[in-house]
């Protein structure tokens, strides 16, 4: 039979009866399975384009975890600006545990992704009324130049003006230059197949730099 017939058969155990001793005796089995041993299958999460589908899953004590079998979004941060937006995720471009889980699109905790830009471009240009990522050559649309230019009181005007001022509106080039590509990479710090969440942060300086270098080899 194949290894998923059998683990069917088996069943999938954490037990450590089955195990060998440190010195490398075998240790007699002195009871038989129990549930509270059980392990079940890895989600393995996958990238979906058709919407999310979670299952709840009846565990020890009456509690539930969350199943994600397919997820398309999520909450990630941006750090430096303090802030968070519920995002597109687009594609997982690293993981250092397997390129498999690259090639197979899978979500899994600490995998590098790529999300859309645009929440954060939209919130940081109404919070700062500066342009971010724009090429200088290209227009700004109508319902862009209206965020940037909107007629504010004088006391929001102030507001806008003094968070400029005290540097606020700087970003990493690093960062702007993926904002202009409209695609941010993200780490993922959530456990889909636990919680059924895929939420994250925006990579920033040194770890940013890091796994860029790794991607490019």
């Amino acid at each position: 039979p194949s290894f998923a017939t059998q683990t069917a058969i088996m069943g999938i155990s954490r037990d450590s009866q089955h195990k060998r001793r440190k010195t490398g005796g075998r240790m007699k089995p002195l009871h038989m399975k129990r549930k509270f041993e059980m392990g079940r299958p890895a989600a393995m999460t996958k990238l979906s384009t058709l919407g999310k589908r979670i299952h709840s899953v009846r565990t020890r004590g009456g509690n539930q975890k969350f199943r994600a079998l397919r997820l398309d979004s999520g909450n990630f941060s941006w750090g430096s600006e303090t802030a968070t937006r519920k995002t597109r995720i687009i594609d997982v471009v690293y993981n250092a545990t397997n390129n498999e889980l690259v090639r197979t699109k899978t979500l899994v905790k600490n995998c590098i992704v790529q999300v859309d830009a645009t929440p954060f471009r939209q919130w940081y240009e109404s919070h700062y009324a500066v342009p971010l990522g724009r090429k200088k050559s290209k227009a700004l649309k109508p319902e862009e130049e209206e965020v940037l230019n909107k007629k504010r009181s004088h006391h929001a005007g102030r507001k806008v003006a003094k968070r400029a001022e005290k540097g606020g509106a700087a970003v990493e080039q690093a960062v702007e230059d993926q904002f202009s590509a409209g695609r941010l990479l993200a780490c993922i710090t959530s456990r889909p197949g636990q919680s059924g969440r895929c939420d994250g942060y925006i990579l920033e300086g040194k770890e940013l730099e890091f796994y860029q270098r790794r991607m490019r080899k």
